[in-house]
């Protein structure tokens, strides 16, 4: 009994941290030479910014409210929910000051907009990365 006790804590263990392991990562086409911090990233996705760090210009490409990475990576890079990012783009959107960045369904869409743009910018599941993109900053 106290064998089968202490297995199912290792498997309850080990099913929780296989969950939390993937992260988001923050990707450019594989020309992009862009090396970008936490802040920029945030700045470019909440309308603050619109160029890489060399002065180019950088499209963010969004996810759907509906993507699993959307609340991970707006809570880490801009400390905002999804309430809080819906609520901050429809006072800027009234205001007539910026407009969200162009939203696409999943990874798979980002990964192909990116791959043929030098100028996009997005967020996938690190477990969904590709030789067609080029990764420059992983969330945890």
């Amino acid at each position: 009994m106290k064998y089968a006790t202490s297995l199912i804590f290792v498997l309850v263990a080990l099913s929780l941290s296989t969950v939390s392991a993937a992260g988001v990562a923050v990707v450019v086409h594989p020309s992009n030479s862009a090396a970008m911090d936490l802040g920029q990233v945030a700045d470019l996705f909440l309308g603050k910014s619109s160029h890489f760090p060399d002065g180019s210009v950088a499209v963010p490409v969004d996810q759907s409210d509906d993507s699993s990475v959307k609340p991970d990576f707006y809570s880490q890079a801009a400390g905002k929910d999804l309430s809080q990012l819906s609520a901050y783009w429809s006072r800027l959107i009234f205001t007539g000051k910026g407009k969200p960045p162009k939203s696409v369904y999943d990874d798979f869409e980002v990964i192909d907009l990116i791959s043929t743009n030098p100028n996009m910018i997005g967020y996938i599941d690190s477990a969904e990365v590709t030789d067609s993109v080029k990764v420059i900053l992983t969330l945890d």
